[in-house]
């Protein structure tokens, strides 16, 4: 009788990665760095873009142009955009979170689905008396803990302070450079969050390691870029004169392609047939 119950627990354990896995049911997000990213991942099938500006310092508030302009021509795709004034830390000035606040307002009126942001304690915490500022005056929109989750000294603490606090997903590499090499961090994440808040797995995710870090985590919600490098129609340029660090290539763009969006997402989906 122990043999056959022990038999049973363990078919209905593989029955039930079985479900999970051929579940379609998943979301893509987009790293969009520009409208035309936005849509180029609308044209390759993206549930969701968010709109970054200052991709090189890991993301900061986009312009207003950019966001009218996103809105306007996403119809399709839901539209996120990250507020973060500046690089750096996620350790905020009081002048700092006036202007997330004064961006969210902006974002709301334009009709803005999500925001994106996270702040931090100096001692590596989760910023509860901030963060709930801001949740407030994001009351209507979608909201999503950014990769400051990848600085928290406390993983697992953190996850449950955010839940309490009501964000709906946590965008995170399972607090390695990649979300590849997060993978176990990822999987324990997503086990413990237990459908109270979404996991959603970014950093290095391609067409080549999609479908490996959902067999691994279970993870139903991927963030990535699908970007290709488009070289300047400039005809003529300086190369004496950097508009940024000098010997950086200027010449070169990264743009999402509505290729790369598709090829990734297929991946998967083809996956689970």
């Amino acid at each position: 009788m122990n043999i056959r119950r022990a038999s049973l627990v363990l078919l209905m354990f593989f029955i039930s990665i079985y479900i999970l896995m051929s579940d379609n049911n998943y979301q893509f997000e987009i790293c969009a760095n520009s409208v035309e990213s936005c849509l180029a991942a609308q044209a390759g099938g993206a549930n969701r873009v968010e709109l970054c500006a200052g991709i090189p310092e890991g993301g900061t508030t986009p312009s207003y142009g950019d966001i009218k302009m996103a809105r306007e021509y996403l119809d399709k795709t839901r539209l996120h955009v990250i507020i973060r004034p500046r690089g750096g830390d996620f350790l905020y000035s009081p002048l700092d979170i006036k202007c997330m606040l004064a961006d969210i307002d902006i974002c709301k009126q334009l009709g803005v689905d999500g925001v994106v942001f996270g702040c931090l304690t100096k001692d590596g915490g989760i910023d509860i008396t901030t963060n709930q500022l801001l949740l407030s005056h994001a009351k209507g929109m979608s909201t999503t803990f950014h990769r400051a989750f990848d600085r928290c000294k406390h993983p697992f603490e953190a996850l449950e302070q955010l839940i309490d606090l009501g964000f709906d997903r946590i965008l995170t590499s399972g607090q390695q450079p990649t979300a590849e090499e997060g993978i176990e961090m990822l999987k324990q994440l997503q086990h413990r969050a237990q459908g109270r808040i979404n996991i959603l797995a970014g950093c290095g995710i391609n067409e080549t390691n999609i479908v490996h870090i959902a067999q691994c985590t279970l993870v139903k919600e991927f963030h990535f870029s699908a970007r290709e490098s488009v070289y300047s129609q400039m005809e003529y340029h300086n190369p004496s004169v950097y508009m940024g660090l000098a010997g950086q290539d200027e010449m070169t763009t990264e743009v999402t392609t509505e290729r790369r969006v598709r090829n990734t997402i297929q991946a998967l989906l083809h996956s689970t047939r």
